[in-house]
Order: C-alpha cells, then sequence, then structure tokens
C-alpha cells in the first residue's frame, strides 16, 4: 500500500511529535500535526479524570475538523509517594502549561523530604485513534521507575531528566532510539501499530478515506 493516507496528530508539540513521527516512520501513513494541516488554532480542553479520557477528547475534537484518521496522546508522570500526582495535571503541575522547568522543580520540591527507596513512579501513556468511520482505536503503555533528586541528561523533554530507569540512567540520558524502545509512549504506540495494522486488510482501506 502505498503511503497516501494521512494521519493527523493532536498535539501542537514539536518534541511529542516528533517522537511520533519516529516510531511511525514505517507505518503506510503520512503523519502530520493539527498544524501542518490549519488548525493551529484549535485547542482541546482536556478535562478528563483519565489519561485515556483526554486523549480520547483531543481525538475526537480533531477529527470532526478533518475526516482523518485522527491520534491523540496523553501522558504524565504518576508518582507513589505523591499518591499518584501530577498524573493528569503533568504537563501544568508547576502552574504553566508545558513549563518543563517548572514542573521538574515542583515535584523536586514536593519530594525533598522522600528518601530513594520511596520515590517509585511511572510514566503513562493512553493513545487513542479514531477512525473515518467512527471506530476507536485504545493502547496504554506504562513504564516504572523512580525520581531522581536532581536532572540528568540532555535528551528528552517533559520530566525524562528526573525519571531514572531500571538500568541506572535517566530517560533524558537515552538516545531517540533507547528511548522510544523503552519508554510508554513507544509501547503504547506500538500496541497501536497492531491495532492499524489490523485495519489495513484488503477491501477497508477505503474506510481511511476522507
Amino acid at each position: 500500500m502505498e503511503k497516501t493516507d494521512v494521519l493527523v496528530i493532536s498535539t501542537g508539540n514539536p518534541n511529542k511529535l516528533k517522537e511520533i513521527q519516529s516510531l511511525l516512520k514505517d507505518f503506510p501513513l503520512e503523519v502530520k500535526s493539527k498544524d501542518q494541516v490549519g488548525l493551529e488554532e484549535i485547542e482541546i480542553e482536556e478535562t478528563g479524570t483519565t489519561f485515556e479520557e483526554n486523549a480520547l477528547l483531543k481525538a475526537k475534537g480533531i477529527q470532526q475538523h478533518t475526516g482523518t484518521l485522527v491520534l491523540a496522546d496523553d501522558s504524565g508522570i504518576t508518582v507513589d509517594a505523591l499518591e499518584g500526582a501530577p498524573g493528569v495535571y503533568s504537563a501544568r503541575y508547576g502552574g504553566e502549561e508545558g513549563n518543563d522547568r517548572k514542573n521538574n522543580q515542583k515535584l523536586l520540591g514536593a519530594l525533598k523530604e522522600v528518601p530513594k527507596e520511596k520515590r517509585g513512579a511511572a510514566f503513562v501513556c493512553a493513545v487513542v485513534v479514531v477512525l473515518p468511520d467512527g471506530k476507536i482505536l485504545k493502547a496504554t503503555g506504562v513504564t516504572r521507575g523512580t525520581v531522581g533528586f536532581e536532572e540528568k541528561g540532555q535528551g528528552g523533554f517533559g520530566y525524562d531528566p528526573l525519571f531514572i530507569l531500571p538500568n541506572g540512567k535517566t530517560m533524558a540520558e537515552l538516545t531517540a532510539t533507547e528511548k522510544n524502545a523503552v519508554s510508554h509512549r513507544g509501547k503504547a504506540l506500538r500496541a497501536i501499530k497492531e491495532l492499524l495494522t489490523e485495519e489495513f486488510i484488503p477491501g477497508n482501506q477505503e474506510k481511511f478515506q476522507r
């Protein structure tokens, strides 16, 4: 099948878009951001109480404008000692949407008195794809680790410099390929790719047309 079908990503985050495009680069879909299809002014309010609910809101919100396949994800960090916080509020935990520095500083402050053995955490990513016919595909990826005492590494974004994997490295100390292999987003997107592959069978291609 030629790579002529479009998959619109419901995000304006260039870092997230880059990761998703990398993970889907071998899939027969043209991956574009909502900005690239002229929807840069559209912002979907994330009123869900779970990652999956927010991902579905974002996917449906963009799909009604495009009619194409739309993929959205919602992700964040859940910290055991904070009873799962910041969770769905991860991107705005520090008070300003998408400010990684403020988010990381607030998390370090919240865990200031928490010892190493109680700093368990998980990165969670829920991915939803809405097809033109209304069918919904869902997948979730989870990566366990711990929260460090200081930021380490120059790669990644978000909480990556604080999130320590079982191998002792932070997510930000990994190469892009290494990160994709173990990250919550990588796990969720690989699962979604499997579900999409099931849709790409002879006789069903018309479902992917606008």
